[in-house]
């Protein structure tokens, strides 16, 4: 498939597989939760489409709060020193904490964030992500406990993941190749 800036796109994983995973994943939550509630922090750009469709989907009662995490600058490609951006505005002590990203790639992001998280003391923490990469690795201590998809090693984007923040409202998630 072609798109707009002629790069090429490769459906890997379809738009109703993501929603089956997501609803498999809510049933966890309800069951896990049922006799309390939970607070969904979402990392954003990347875990948008992932956390809205997540949280119409659990029935639990679940409070939505924002972080953003910068590694990249604008428009970049080149990872720099990761910025963690709103974490001093929550209030999550002892409560149930879940936190959503887009992907798990190098662990750095999920790390720091859960770093960060556990010194504002929730009740629990535990992390989900849409998609983790095959990486061996990894030197980080943090490991999501919850996967929606396993994939290789591969630059996607579609579902929330960009390219330069292009491509995010793609419906399913794609293999990208850059055009040469």
């Amino acid at each position: 498939m072609k798109n707009f800036m002629n790069n090429t796109l490769e459906l890997m994983i379809s738009e109703e597989a993501i929603l089956q995973k997501i609803a498999s994943f809510a049933s966890v939550l309800d069951q896990k939760y049922q006799n309390g509630s939970l607070v969904v922090v979402m990392i954003l750009k990347g875990a948008i489409c992932f956390t809205a469709d997540l949280i119409r989907c659990v029935s639990c009662p679940t409070t939505l709060e924002t972080i953003k995490c910068q590694s990249y600058g604008h428009r970049g490609v080149h990872r720099g020193d990761l910025k963690i951006l709103g974490i001093e505005n929550l209030h999550i002590q002892d409560q149930d904490v879940l936190v959503i990203d887009d992907i798990y790639d190098s662990g750095v992001t999920l790390d720091s964030v859960l770093d960060k998280l556990r010194q504002l003391r929730p009740k629990s923490l535990s992390s989900a992500v849409l998609l983790a990469k095959k990486i061996d690795d990894r030197k980080v201590s943090s490991k999501p406990d919850y996967v929606m998809f396993e994939i290789e090693n591969e630059f996607v984007v579609g579902y929330g993941l960009d390219f330069k923040e292009f491509y995010r409202g793609l419906r399913g998630i794609y293999k990208f190749i850059e055009k040469g």
